[in-house]
């Protein structure tokens, strides 16, 4: 059974990784397409070398580009890569562009389709995340879910039950494995970071980053936390590119016990990350990885498509980037007010492995 897996984002890797070592380990012959989704190599070449995946079987060279652009030119190539490689299935992970896209391709030419994080929902569909996740689990023959959220959204769009298998979260596959590898990075030795001592931020999304208002309440943000702790912000390309826009980048740079850096390596991320006081974000995959490493985590964003990270993990969500929310929050944790957290269901460092068994199950 060949499987031809898409990756075109950093989250995606992080997920391929552990399903690439499970078919492997089935005896599936297992197959990676890079659309290039994110071209920076510090954002797509260090992680494929970290996570110990080969070189793609075909990359597809694609980023940039308006949400329509970049689906289109990727449905064009990928096509000649079905055409090419005729897999037994196409697995699809996540809820980017490239998703969506080599879906609709592969059930176009009657490839059946595993989705790999189904049944997610954020309830805004101003998110285009939003968009491609809806329109993959409707097309898609296998819906692979993380949290019990997923099972109910699937269950109440109508989606027969026979291809929905609750598996747990890849994402916490590649967590558990890196881990102890993650802490020979030396990341923390190199910038002088004591455990505990300090906080890291990471902000990219348009909603929160295009425009001078929110960079501006950012910059605050971080000058309010950075009185009580280091704040460390390993900087997204398009953050930095909008402060740059907007004439801001070096009073930024320039802010008190702020640590900037470029951006990080999965393993040196993974490192800050489970030695932080607390993590302020507006990524999707980071709050479920604190909620693993039972890290305090401030989420901006109005709603989550990963509620059990609130409901049973560490995160909280704060709806608007309003520095006063931070201060409040910051200060419960300063006294001592953490929010307790707990590990969600079968998120246990093999879920890969569920997910290889029955589609190994299926081929037979």
């Amino acid at each position: 059974m060949k499987i031809l897996s898409v990756v075109g984002a950093r989250p995606n890797f992080m997920k391929v990784a552990p399903l690439h070592r499970a078919f492997l380990a089935r005896g599936l012959d297992s197959c990676i397409v890079h659309t290039g989704q994110h071209y920076d190599t510090r954002m797509s070449k260090v992680f494929f070398e970290q996570l110990e995946l080969p070189v793609p079987d075909h990359y597809l060279g694609l980023g940039g580009g308006s949400h329509t652009q970049q689906t289109a030119r990727i449905m064009l190539k990928f096509e000649e890569v079905l055409q090419q490689e005729n897999p037994d299935m196409v697995l699809v992970v996540g809820d980017v562009n490239s998703t969506i896209a080599c879906a609709l391709v592969a059930v176009k030419m009657h490839y059946p389709v595993a989705h790999v994080e189904a049944g997610l929902r954020s309830g805004d569909r101003r998110m285009p995340e939003e968009i491609n996740r809806i329109l993959t689990d409707r097309i898609s023959d296998y819906l692979f879910v993380t949290e019990h959220s997923g099972l109910v959204h699937l269950a109440r769009e109508g989606v027969p039950e026979e291809k929905i298998f609750f598996t747990g979260n890849v994402m916490i596959d590649s967590l558990v494995y890196y881990r102890q590898k993650a802490a020979k990075t030396g990341i923390l030795q190199e910038h002088r970071l004591e455990p505990g001592e300090y906080v890291l931020m990471t902000m990219h999304r348009p909603s929160n980053v295009d425009h001078m208002e929110g960079l501006q309440a950012i910059m605050e943000i971080v000058r309010r936390t950075a009185r009580h702790k280091r704040v460390v912000f390993p900087m997204h390309p398009r953050t930095r590119n909008n402060l740059e826009r907007f004439g801001l980048y070096t009073a930024f740079r320039q802010m008190d016990n702020l640590l900037l850096t470029e951006p990080l390596g999965y393993l040196e991320f993974l490192q800050l990350m489970q030695n932080a006081f607390a993590v302020i974000t507006d990524s999707g995959g980071i709050q479920e990885e604190t909620t693993f490493l039972k890290v305090p985590c401030f989420t901006f964003r109005e709603s989550t498509e990963r509620p059990i990270t609130v409901e049973l993990g560490t995160n909280m969500l704060l709806p608007d980037l309003n520095p006063d929310s931070v201060a409040e929050a910051f200060e419960a944790l300063l006294q001592g007010k953490a929010k307790e957290g707990s590990i969600p269901p079968l998120w246990d460092g093999r879920a890969a492995e569920r997910i290889a068994e029955i589609l190994a199950t299926e081929s037979l």
